[in-house]
């Protein structure tokens, strides 16, 4: 695969520490990829990518990374386990995630790559990280798309921009010039997300944030009463939450534009049996198409060791739900786009009597400085449900590779 121009002048930079700002698609994954090989290919060196968590950095990297070093026979071993690949010239390219970063102290790194770093906390770089590099050798490229300009992604970002700091350079790139989507599939996304979330994520955009998460949500606007014919309706759809305290669902159906929240279910102390038999009491002539969090096939909250999802399933529900959590951000930006796109168009209404739900989307916030959503305040629970729904009906992105399988790096030998 050959390089795009904004790759190809990211490669050629002789920086030591590269910032690297882009939208969506650009070809990140790959460009780490091969940075990291190119820095291998040197006898005897250490690399790391780190991702903003180790379960990121195995499912994004990991398994093209084992194809692309073995095609090129450069492995002479493999710890699954561990996440790293022993090269047969004594390098050692290994996997790491930030969200445990205090494990990583100690490691001396003669290269390292931090996958978007936009979401990762700035102390796993300034206390940890840094202080591994080799003082006169070590480098590092940081990749990310922007996360607003309260993150210290921000900073890092201006601080490649000094022209009196030559260790620094930063870029800022657009998903279109990455090369790999095409103009009509942007068009495509402008007209589904708001305008916000497309700058960011498609055009790179450092918007500015007030700490409000669900920014395009208003009273005025979203709440209003279910005027459709609901005896008309044969099936509902419910996002839910396993959230022990309170188990926490929203009931919804379906509009020419998208979707009507016209209940919601939220039972303190309680579990997933209660909920089904809530759900049924009320809507015992519906049929339930039901959007659990991903984590319920491995819970178990019931006494026989049923899971979550296998409980819903046996009580007749349909359940859909991603074989992982969808990114948090993705969740996030799948909700604002449904309240408002960036053509003014509202997909999302909430009925009055959704007295948690509309509180949430009015009432959480990020915590200071960061895009972390705060859960201490309890408004989580509903959003956190009602988002497994929409992003999984509604994504803002389609699913496709990042990385070609059939590209190279380009580097057939030491």
């Amino acid at each position: 695969m050959p390089l795009s121009k904004g790759q190809s002048t990211i490669t050629k930079s002789t920086a030591r520490f590269k910032v690297v700002v882009s939208g969506r698609r650009f070809g990140k994954t790959y460009l780490a990829m091969r940075e990291l090989a190119k820095q291998a290919r040197l006898p005897n060196k250490t690399t790391f990518y780190v991702a903003p968590t180790y379960r990121q950095a195995k499912q994004t990297v990991w398994k093209p990374l084992k194809a692309k070093l073995n095609k090129l026979n450069w492995i002479e071993k493999v710890n699954e386990s561990d996440l790293s690949i022993t090269l047969v010239n004594g390098s050692v390219i290994g996997l790491r995630g930030a969200d445990k970063f205090d494990s990583l102290r100690g490691i001396g790194l003669d290269y390292l790559v931090m996958d978007e770093f936009s979401y990762t906390k700035m102390e796993a770089w300034t206390e940890v990280l840094r202080p591994t590099l080799s003082d006169t050798n070590g480098s590092a490229m940081f990749i990310t798309t922007p996360a607003g300009q309260g993150n210290w992604s921000f900073d890092m970002y201006q601080k490649g921009q000094q022209e009196d700091d030559k260790e620094w350079a930063s870029w800022q790139f657009t998903t279109l010039e990455g090369g790999r989507v095409s103009e009509d599939e942007i068009e495509q996304a402008r007209r589904d997300l708001d305008d916000r979330t497309f700058r960011q994520e498609y055009e790179a955009s450092f918007e500015t944030y007030s700490g409000q998460i669900y920014y395009n949500f208003s009273t005025n606007r979203h709440v209003t009463e279910y005027t459709g014919n609901f005896e008309a309706c044969t099936t509902i759809y419910i996002g839910c939450d396993f959230n022990v305290n309170p188990i926490s669902a929203g009931i919804a159906v379906k509009t020419m534009n998208g979707l009507h929240l016209i209940d919601e279910v939220i039972i303190y102390s309680s579990n997933t049996d209660e909920l089904v038999q809530e759900i049924k009491t009320r809507y015992p002539k519906k049929k339930v198409v039901i959007y659990p969090d991903p984590s319920g096939v491995q819970r178990r909250t019931s006494a026989n060791g049923r899971t979550d999802v296998s409980i819903l399933q046996n009580a007749g529900f349909t359940v859909k739900h991603r074989h992982k959590h969808p990114a948090v951000r993705d969740r996030i930006n799948s909700v604002n786009s449904m309240l408002l796109t960036s053509d003014g168009t509202v997909k999302v209404k909430v009925s009055p009597k959704c007295k948690h739900i509309i509180n949430g989307l009015s009432k959480q916030v990020f915590k200071e400085g960061t895009q972390i959503p705060d859960k201490s305040s309890g408004f989580d629970h509903t959003n956190d449900a009602i988002g497994y729904m929409i992003e999984y009906l509604f994504p803002i992105r389609k699913d496709v590779p990042e990385f070609d399988e059939s590209a190279t790096f380009g580097m057939a030998t030491f």
